[in-house]
């Protein structure tokens, strides 16, 4: 009995699975490759996130978009020095300007224009207060 063919087949089933061998290595050298680098970017993008919330609270705050009129800088200082929420008149009498109606109106519309663009908050109807 000839087993040549045999072994002839053997070989080529060998070498398929040789080569099937070598190939699936190459991909999980390249795959163990790409994770290493993947697990190295998020170890860069924590110590990132780290380092800037840390250094978070030493930024200057931003100074909010104010209206362009005089009065709004003085509005928000008047804000800041107060230690509660403030009604219109009071905010008229700290900026200086003379106790007539017109005067406070003028100033709740102020108010009410920094609450609409969210620096400050009304609490309740008229009391104002710098948002939190």
């Amino acid at each position: 009995m000839n087993i040549q063919p045999l072994l002839d087949a053997l070989d080529l089933q060998e070498d398929a699975a040789r080569a099937l061998a070598d190939g699936l290595r190459a991909q999980i050298d390249d795959l163990q490759s790409r994770s290493l680098e993947a697990e190295t970017h998020l170890e860069h993008l924590a110590i990132t996130r780290k380092t800037v919330t840390g250094l978070a609270d030493r930024l200057p705050a931003v100074a909010p978009d104010l209206p362009e009129h005089p009065d709004y800088p003085r509005i928000l200082d008047t804000f800041n020095h107060a230690t509660g929420p403030l009604r219109a008149k009071a905010v008229c009498e700290a900026l200086g300007h003379e106790l007539l109606p017109k005067n406070v109106e003028g100033t709740r519309a102020k108010l009410k224009r920094l609450v609409k663009s969210g620096i400050l908050t009304e609490a309740d109807t008229g009391n104002f207060a710098r948002k939190a």
